[in-house]
């Protein structure tokens, strides 16, 4: 929000430098992001001088030259060579000197330096209006009053506005502050506290009476819920024109575009006071009816920016006997706003719902001045006060007579609230006693009533325009933003309290992966929530009807909470390829969102995604290395996670669904804890990841996606993360290999359940280190390298011991699997 120094002058004296008020208004809470220069005349004329044409003769070589000889004051006369049609000795010109940087009013810029035209000396330039930035003309060079004197500067002759602009970051719940007015009531309190005492200048309306009523409108407010309070009045005779300068330079400053007096005063008021009017031409109002309604749904409109609009039943808006002219609070129309030819006016300031202009805002995409404060809450209180003020600068700047009675539809008071503020909650809250004259000074700078008071505390009123001050903490941050908390002690003493926790918490067993993955050369993301409701399209296992959608989303593609972390992961995928990052290792915990019949359901999921190369690109990479990731390289880093967090005990089957072309389930028990596998193609595709050869230097790879989906409230009740340390044995391991030819179907899961039932105590560790099939091996076999470690902790094994326990195991895997001994 822009608010400009010379106009928050016009309500509050001060001396101040904008430093200093913009440090002021920042301790308050009104955080100044920056001051900007503002000049009504670009440059301000600085380097341009009053000149006295002493000689004008023709150019010798071009016939619509001039050479003059100028006198800029100095003693020292200059020839300048000018183009201009009317420059004759004698003249009193503006010579903008070499050196000087004009501005005209698009903005272009023109550097005046010494030069050479058709051959001759130039030390300047007579300029034109236009060349200044003082006005349109280009007809010829800008003539001034005889009586000047050579030399003087040009800003001294011509109305300069120099300004500085404060750009406010203002917070959402500071609707109080969205006008200069409401600026002006907090620096006032901001320089009470520090004993500067100065007194709110309010824009007199006293001057304003009705010239005659001849111009009726007849008003009807259809639902007071929605319209609390509507006020007009009709002005005629205006006429419509440009503002004058000092209004137009106000608008300027602080980043609007001037339009015509009417609007440039709607626009003034709404920034002076905050309160947001409307300008409809009389004659284009159907029946002098004006009824404040919702709209019929479906209704097409078009508004101001040329847009049509299909209106929404809960839309309210300003109709004449014709239908809308306007959508309240947000936009006007086009067929009833003011246009040059508009002779008299009907001028609308009204107080509307604040959740209902929202909704109206943002259902149609539309941010304007007026919905920017409505949607807040505006002072319901200066509703007529500001029609009047804002009817009086009317016929200042436009003429015209106030033709009807104001018409005020308010049938029930927004009444201020009441808060009792305990003076001990104040101490515990701020940590620091603050005397209570102070408080109640700061409390009465803020407008805020003092209705009763005791040794406990004081009974207050709060103005209706705080909508932001409701309870008594809400009091208590007032009090202390004024007060300062720049001057709040702190003490040299920290006191903490160590709670016994459990190791299992969430966050805790959530670092522990976090930092193993990012180990394997994770990165971590963190995606919205809100997805588009079309994904669950893409599974069966999805469905629309369990999508927890957003009464008012922000954009169609987050209006509805997400099913699965999936899609959030597939997006992030493309988008990081669409940059040339195709080797993504991902993870995210995030929850997911269901609308069941039973209820809304909300569970915490831990998604794993892998595509691309398992290492980047280097020369120590030997020749036949394979780099890309594959299906049993992810499921190595799920079996790692899970490991980890001392889950082994677990099986594995393949799943067969919509989203995996190939994929295991991680069970335990009943429970799925883990899916992973290769995401389908088709599914790919949706989201511009397309399975296709990519070339990479020597290399070529199908841009597959790995994914994985940790039911994390499954995993919490399983973990074990107790840490078991255990001696080195002083024994040692012994190592066999059987090379075994087994059915095709059959799994080295199946062998290595079998060899474990075989011999509990001394196998340690069972590894298939090869696998074959193809040529020399009969049909539906393949082959099988499996390692078998044994070890005692105790004592040396024998080979009679180890051979005792090899041919067990061998002959349980020859009898229940089929194998053969190859």
């Amino acid at each position: 929000m822009r608010i400009s120094y010379n106009w928050l002058k016009q309500f509050i004296k001060l001396d101040w430098t904008s430093e200093e008020t913009a440090a002021l208004l920042t301790d308050l809470g009104l955080e100044v992001e920056g001051v900007d220069k503002y000049e009504s005349v670009k440059g301000g004329l600085q380097g341009v001088v009053v000149g006295h044409v002493l000689t004008c003769v023709p150019h010798p070589n071009a016939d619509r030259l001039r050479i003059t000889t100028v006198d800029l004051g100095d003693g020292t006369p200059v020839q300048i060579v000018c183009g201009a049609p009317n420059v004759a000795a004698g003249q009193k010109v503006p010579v903008a000197t070499v050196g000087t940087d004009l501005y005209d009013k698009e903005g272009n810029h023109i550097h005046i330096k010494k030069g050479k035209i058709r051959g001759e000396d130039s030390f300047g330039m007579i300029c034109a209006e236009d060349e200044l930035g003082l006005g349109e003309s280009h007809d010829g060079i800008m003539l001034l009053a005889e009586d000047l004197k050579p030399g003087t500067p040009a800003s001294k002759l011509f109305n300069i506005e120099n300004d500085e602009v404060f750009e406010i970051g203002l917070t959402p719940n500071r609707a109080d502050a969205m006008s200069h007015w409401g600026v002006a009531r907090d620096l006032r309190a901001g320089l009470t506290q520090k004993n500067v005492h100065t007194e709110l200048i309010t824009p007199s309306v006293s001057n304003f009476r009705v010239d005659k009523r001849t111009l009726k409108m007849d008003v009807k407010v259809d639902d007071n819920k929605l319209i609390p309070r509507y006020c007009g009045v009709t002005i005629s005779g205006i006429t419509v024109k440009p503002s004058p300068a000092w209004l137009q330079n106000r608008l300027k400053a602080i980043g609007i575009t001037p339009k015509n007096n009417i609007v440039d005063v709607t626009n003034y008021v709404l920034h002076e006071l905050g309160q947001p009017l409307h300008a409809f031409d009389a004659a284009k109002i159907r029946g002098n009816k004006v009824i404040v309604k919702t709209a019929e749904a479906g209704t097409k409109f078009v508004t101001l920016d040329d847009v049509e609009r299909t209106l929404h039943e809960e839309d309210i808006v300003i109709c004449d006997e014709n239908g809308p002219m306007c959508i309240a609070g947000v936009l006007g129309g086009k067929n009833s706003g003011v246009t040059e030819n508009t002779s008299s006016v009907f001028l609308e300031s009204a107080y509307f719902n604040p959740v209902s202009i929202r909704k109206t805002a943002k259902r149609h995409s539309i941010s304007s001045d007026s919905s920017f404060r409505f949607e807040r809450g505006i002072d319901p209180t200066i509703t007529q006060y500001a029609l009047k003020r804002a009817a009086l600068l009317i016929q200042e700047t436009a003429g015209g007579e106030i033709t009807s009675d104001i018409i005020d539809i308010h049938p029930k008071k927004i009444e201020d609230h009441a808060v009792f503020l305990n003076f001990n909650n104040v101490k515990r809250i701020i940590g620091q006693e603050i005397p209570v004259e102070t408080i109640k000074k700061i409390l009465v700078s803020l407008d805020i009533k003092i209705t009763t008071m005791s040794e406990i505390g004081l009974g207050l009123t709060i103005p209706s325009y705080r909508v932001d001050v409701e309870r008594e903490i809400d009091v208590i941050e007032e009090v202390l933003r004024v007060y300062g908390y720049n001057n709040i002690n702190f003490t040299q003493k920290l006191n903490a309290s160590i709670s016994n926790s459990s190791r299992t918490e969430d966050y805790k067993l959530q670092n522990i992966v976090a930092n193993q993955l990012t180990a394997l050369g994770f990165n971590e993301m963190m995606a919205n929530s809100l997805t588009r409701p079309e994904y669950a399209k893409l599974s069966d296992s999805l469905k629309e009807e369990f999508n927890v959608l957003m009464l008012n989303p922000l954009s169609s593609d987050l209006s509805a909470m997400r099913q699965s972390l999936l899609f959030s992961a597939l997006e992030a995928v493309s988008f990081n390829i669409n940059r040339r990052r195709a080797d993504l290792k991902l993870f995210e915990f995030g929850k997911t969102y269901h609308k069941l019949p039973s209820g809304y359901d909300e569970n915490k999921h831990l998604s794993l995604t892998v595509t691309g190369n398992r290492q980047t690109e280097s020369w120590t990479k030997l020749k036949n290395e394979k780099t890309v990731s594959d299906f049993w390289m992810f499921k190595g880093i799920i079996t790692i996670v899970l490991e980890r967090l001392g889950i082994s005990k677990y099986k594995t089957e393949l799943i067969n669904n919509d989203v995996f072309a190939e994929g295991l389930a991680f069970t335990v028990g009943s429970d799925i804890i883990v899916e992973m596998g290769t995401v389908k193609k088709s599914i790919l595709k949706e989201f511009g990841i397309y399975s296709q050869p990519v070339a990479k230097m020597f290399d070529e790879f199908e841009q597959n996606v790995f994914y994985a989906d940790f039911n994390w409230g499954a995993i919490i009740k399983l973990v074990s993360v107790k840490m078991k340390f255990t001696e080195i044995s002083k024994f040692p391991a012994v190592r066999r290999d059987l090379s075994l030819l087994v059915d095709s179907a059959t799994s080295f899961e199946e062998l290595y359940n079998i060899a474990r039932q075989t011999e509990k105590s001394l196998l340690k560790e069972i590894s298939l280190f090869d696998v074959y099939e193809g040529k020399n091996l009969p049909e539906g076999k393949k082959s099988y390298a499996v390692s078998f470690t044994l070890q005692d902790s105790n004592k040396t094994l024998t080979d009679e011991q180890i051979d005792k326990i090899m041919n067990k195991i061998r002959q349980n895997l020859e009898t229940q699997a089929g194998a053969q001994l190859r």
